[in-house]
């Protein structure tokens, strides 16, 4: 299958490399994030093996000269691996496969922004998602699922990191039927989920020293934003933020 790849982190280097070994598949073109906004970035592009031309970023999707470029390409399908950018209908309605993307969450709980951070908050339901794409944020019909089980000693860095892993493995097992167009589509029922967006984290990262909270509620709050090197939960002390992480075993481990 010819194939239009929208890939940032290391799922999408993961998925590049992993594609290029299939020999029913073809990477015609690559979009990338821009150099700030990115990782994985040089690795993704040298994976792809493409010519710079079919090499494109996020923000040149709106140019009409380089929509016309990707359509030349002669994609049948696009497929979006932890891209961060909104694709407009008209961008997607060019494939005629469809447009899918590797979500890491258990649509439709936790669309948007920060999956892994909120499974552990709200005590939603964690895993991964193939979803066709449709106008809306992670809201197009399912293809398949896996479920995660969020440990007591999971914090954001390694729900996220596992989460990473499912997303891949995920993909693996299940293009082959993906590209047989072997598959059913399952509704969304969004109603049922949740929604965030990146502003959302402000809402839980303050910690007010004169606040009721549950000794669970705390430890969520604080183990969910432990990713290092970021900062995360915090509280003020003399006009100045002290930041919190959590650091988590099992006992006899």
């Amino acid at each position: 299958m010819r194939i239009l790849l929208l890939c940032n982190n290391w799922v999408g280097w993961q998925i590049t490399r992993w594609l290029k070994s299939q020999p029913e598949d073809d990477i015609v073109g690559l979009v990338v994030h821009p150099v700030e906004e990115s990782k994985f970035r040089d690795q993704i592009i040298e994976a792809a093996q493409l010519d710079a031309s079919h090499v494109v970023e996020a923000s040149q999707l709106d140019n009409p000269k380089v929509r016309q470029i990707i359509g030349r390409l002669g994609a049948e399908m696009a497929i979006s691996a932890y891209y961060g950018h909104i694709l407009k209908p008209e961008f997607l309605e060019g494939f005629p496969r469809g447009c899918i993307n590797v979500h890491p969450a258990y649509l439709p709980h936790n669309r948007g922004k920060d999956p892994n951070v909120w499974s552990i908050v709200e005590h939603t339901p964690a895993g991964a998602s193939i979803h066709y794409m449709d106008a809306g944020v992670d809201t197009g019909d399912v293809i398949t699922q896996r479920r995660i089980v969020v440990e007591p000693i999971d914090t954001g860095e390694t729900l996220y990191h596992r989460l990473e892993v499912a997303a891949v493995e995920l993909f693996q097992e299940s293009w082959p039927l993906i590209r047989a167009g072997k598959i059913s589509r399952t509704p969304q029922v969004v109603s049922a989920g949740s929604f965030h967006r990146r502003c959302d984290l402000e809402e839980i990262d303050s910690i007010e020293l004169n606040k009721n909270y549950t000794a669970q509620q705390l430890i969520d709050i604080i183990r969910a934003r432990t990713f290092a090197p970021y900062t995360g939960a915090f509280f003020m002390h003399e006009g100045r933020k002290v930041f919190l992480r959590l650091q988590l075993w099992y006992e006899n481990e």
